[in-house]
């Protein structure tokens, strides 16, 4: 095996290449964006569709994050494998944390607000803040992000539930299949999304389900925008009919031919009570070093002939689970 495997790395994981190479032991060469369709070894994107399509015949799709929302599986060529890679639930956990902790004391607005000279007005005019011990947890999603949060959070005396296509979450307290959302959504005092992104959870969270929240619960957001209504998510914040947001993805995001899109139609970064942050939750070196390192694993296998990890859709020409 003396051919160099030929990869291509789009969107996203463009500039990756050395840290990629850094991983793989293998002969390798990276290939540029093509103008026409060319046979590559692998393509390294979380979007792939008709366009794609048109300019590469990939034995393998590898996506460089967890979500395949972005992935028109008919315009996969069939002898291509669709991989996903994961690797990012321990930073979003702690994100999740410091997210609820962050609401609960309001830790930030007492830094920011803290004066020398009016300290003893501000010693005198002290409220009490909140502490998550004995607050429920409610995860939307009970995967890799959701089972990390939900060790945290119970580490933290945080009382969690789940709602899962099953309706089972071994580690929760309480879980609840979809049709019973509702029911978690009454109870928790912090509502955290961890959910993919699919035709069955896109809006799953819209007016009728934020009206039965409690008026001091918090939404947490790390998953897809569209998991909750826009308007409705935005009137429920902007009138205090629940307690926050943080929200970490957007409904828009910035393309070739919008690169000054704005995250969303609403103003959610003017409202006081709501936290946003750039899609960033998940963001830290050592994610990139994990995700990579696993990425090379299956360019090496792919070149040996070895079963791929986390395949999401095999070839069609190749129909093993592998």
């Amino acid at each position: 095996m003396s051919d160099a495997l030929a990869v291509v790395m789009l969107g996203v994981a463009r500039g990756h290449e050395p840290r990629l190479a850094r991983f793989l032991g293998i002969p390798h060469r990276f290939v540029g964006e093509a103008a026409q369709r060319q046979a590559v070894d692998a393509v390294i994107s979380l979007k792939f569709g008709a366009a794609e399509a048109r300019s590469y015949a990939p034995r393998l799709l590898q996506l460089p994050g967890a979500g395949a929302d972005a992935v028109d599986f008919a315009s996969v060529p069939p002898q291509c494998t669709v991989c996903n890679v994961f690797e990012h639930e321990v930073p979003i956990a702690e994100y999740g944390m410091a997210a609820i902790l962050a609401h609960a004391i309001g830790y930030l607005p007492m830094v920011r607000d803290f004066s020398g000279p009016a300290f003893a007005q501000q010693y005198a005019a002290r409220r009490p803040h909140a502490e998550v011990r004995g607050k429920t947890l409610g995860l939307v999603g009970f995967g890799h992000i959701g089972r990390e949060l939900a060790r945290r959070a119970r580490a933290f005396g945080m009382q969690v539930q789940a709602v899962t296509r099953s309706g089972h979450a071994a580690d929760a307290d309480r879980s609840y299949t979809p049709e019973h959302l509702c029911d978690m959504l009454r109870t928790a005092d912090f509502v955290f999304i961890a959910c993919p992104l699919t035709e069955e959870t896109r809006h799953l969270i819209g007016a009728a389900e934020l009206a039965v929240m409690k008026p001091t619960a918090v939404i947490i957001n790390v998953s897809r925008g569209p998991i909750l209504e826009e308007e409705a998510l935005y009137r429920a914040l902007a009138e205090r009919r629940i307690g926050g947001a943080t929200l970490d993805v957007w409904y828009q995001y910035p393309t070739p031919t919008v690169p000054g899109a704005t995250p969303s139609r609403f103003p959610f970064e003017q409202l006081p009570n709501v936290h946003c942050t750039p899609h960033s939750s998940g963001w830290t070196e050592e994610m990139f070093d994990r995700r990579f390192a696993l990425i090379a694993d299956n360019l090496t296998r792919l070149r040996e002939g070895r079963p791929l990890l986390n395949v999401i859709h095999p070839a069609r020409s190749d129909q093993s689970d592998h």
